[in-house]
């Protein structure tokens, strides 16, 4: 993220909800919001009345509203009126609702436990493993998820130390690192998964995350020995730390005879990642 998605029930309603790491901040799905409190037939159509009579009152609120991509009830990542915490709370008092009030509530909780991750990072791992477990995952898959993203942090604060900036430049490089070890661009192993917009690391066996950490964590090491300066530079040592984990890599497939790289996602039957199947989930 990097972007950080997960879905939040009130009333039994879906409200998509997106984290912007960079920017540290939620962003809700207005329509959602409208859905629930409104209760319209048509949540759509009320938005879109309200979104204009709010702006010919030169609402501000309205006008800083920003559009990001979430998942539709197609299946497709669609532009979605969002709003974050602040907004939220000002476009609340402009939709009369007896429900107004758990909302606020609901949406101080939302916020507390975003406080208490930041505060207490233990917190936030507890609440992924037991995502992680209603899942299905196993407990030894799920160890390894969970030690993925502690070597994934320290990797991308040795970037920000060296300058590398969030977004593009991050992406880019994983991609070296992905591509050196694995042999596939990033988009091209979601694509051998039939992977789409999820995260790949989630569909990864435990052979596959264990060389991917190892990938990433020689590049940790290695950068912190040759201090690279430039974006380039950065770029040699991601590769050379994707090349440590490629040798560890092809000598097991050639003492096993098998591909470590694998076509398995979360929603195979017969992947080992799971302890249990939901409907092929």
């Amino acid at each position: 993220m990097t972007k950080e998605t997960a879905i939040k029930l009130f009333n039994e309603k879906q409200i998509r909800t997106l984290w912007d790491d960079t920017l540290e901040k939620w962003y809700f799905s207005i329509v959602d919001v409208v859905g629930v409190l409104a209760e319209s037939s048509n949540p759509q159509t009320y938005w879109r009345v309200l979104k204009k009579r709010l702006l010919a009152e030169g609402n501000e609120t309205v006008s800083n509203c920003n559009a990001l991509k979430m998942l539709a009830a197609d299946g497709k990542m669609r532009l979605t009126d969002v709003a974050d915490t602040e907004q939220l709370f000002r476009l609340i008092q402009s939709i009369p609702s007896p429900k107004a009030e758990p909302f606020k509530m609901w949406l101080a909780k939302v916020g507390r436990e975003r406080i208490d991750e930041i505060e207490d990072p233990e917190i936030g791992l507890d609440r992924l493993m037991e995502t992680y477990l209603r899942k299905g995952y196993s407990k030894e898959w799920i160890n390894q998820r969970l030690k993925s993203i502690e070597i994934r942090k320290e990797l991308t604060d040795e970037w920000e130390n060296r300058g590398v900036k969030k977004g593009q430049e991050f992406a880019f490089l994983t991609d070296e690192i992905t591509k050196a070890w694995s042999g596939l661009t990033t988009k091209q192993y979601k694509n051998h998964k039939d992977l789409k917009k999820e995260n790949l690391r989630d569909h990864m066996s435990n052979l596959e995350l264990v060389l991917n950490m190892l990938a990433e964590a020689s590049t940790t090491e290695i950068s912190k020995k040759k201090e690279p300066i430039t974006f380039h530079e950065n770029k040699v040592v991601a590769r050379k730390g994707g090349m440590v984990a490629k040798a560890a890599r092809v000598q097991l497939e050639k003492t096993t005879g098998k591909k470590v790289v694998t076509k398995l996602n979360a929603k195979n039957l017969d992947n080992p990642m799971l302890k249990v199947t939901n409907d092929g989930e």
